[in-house]
């Protein structure tokens, strides 16, 4: 019988996050697949694991599925994780999930923090309906034209960015998204954790002329219809 794939949440930030499922599936399994093998280490030495590590990214994955899945053949359980939060959140794990349910080996998540949801909750913006796209296309050419076509979501979105890149883009949906509100976090449950709320003018002219830290989760309001009726 072949073994269980567990998709394991690990913190964001603050380890005390770390579940007890989580500690347990993590000292248990036979395998720990991970994005940054040093980063992982560090956590299951924490948590008092010596469970094998194995690296799995977007470079190495065409190599690294065939080898969990032949693991999880092996009446072996595997455990999935990304360097921080849920996995196969703007991460290449689902290749993973989708080999071994094609394999009918059994999938099960530990649930846990995520970057996506924490900013959202604290963002002030409405929850019962959003979209999370991920990190915007590097090209300007291909971001603008997704700029554009986001432009007439109506639903809240969640984005992930990068510190160089934060002021750019939050210049740029000002500039094709208007007055819109919305919100930037950084460094979310860590010690110097900070969510800034305003119009996209506003928080694009507040990170101007920074120098930002941190991994950045930006959450905007959708289209209303007032700016449907406006821009139409």
């Amino acid at each position: 019988m072949p073994g269980k794939l567990y998709i394991v949440s690990t913190p964001i930030g603050n380890l005390g996050d770390i579940t007890e499922r989580a500690k347990e599936v993590l000292g248990n399994v036979d395998l720990v697949a991970a994005e940054d093998t040093r980063r992982t280490g560090r956590l299951l030495k924490l948590v008092g694991a010596e469970t094998r590590l194995l690296s799995y990214h977007d470079h190495n994955k065409e190599r690294r599925v065939p080898q969990i899945v032949e693991t999880l053949l092996d009446d072996r359980d595997v455990a999935l994780v990304t360097d921080a939060g849920t996995p196969l959140i703007s991460d290449p794990g689902y290749r993973i999930v989708e080999a071994a349910i094609e394999a009918e080996c059994f999938v099960t998540a530990i649930p846990g923090p995520s970057a996506c949801l924490a900013a959202l909750v604290v963002s002030g913006l409405p929850t019962d309906r959003f979209v999370f796209e991920g990190y915007l296309p590097k090209k300007p050419g291909r971001r603008g034209k997704r700029v554009e076509e986001l432009g007439r979501e109506i639903r809240t979105l969640v984005l992930y960015e990068t510190p160089h890149r934060i002021a750019a883009v939050l210049e740029e949906l000002a500039q094709a998204w208007g007055e819109r509100r919305a919100s930037v976090s950084r460094e979310l449950t860590k010690k110097f954790e900070e969510t800034i709320r305003g119009t996209l003018p506003e928080l694009a002219l507040h990170w101007q002329n920074k120098r930002p830290q941190g991994e950045f989760v930006l959450v905007v309001e959708g289209l209303r219809r007032q700016d449907d009726n406006e821009s139409g």
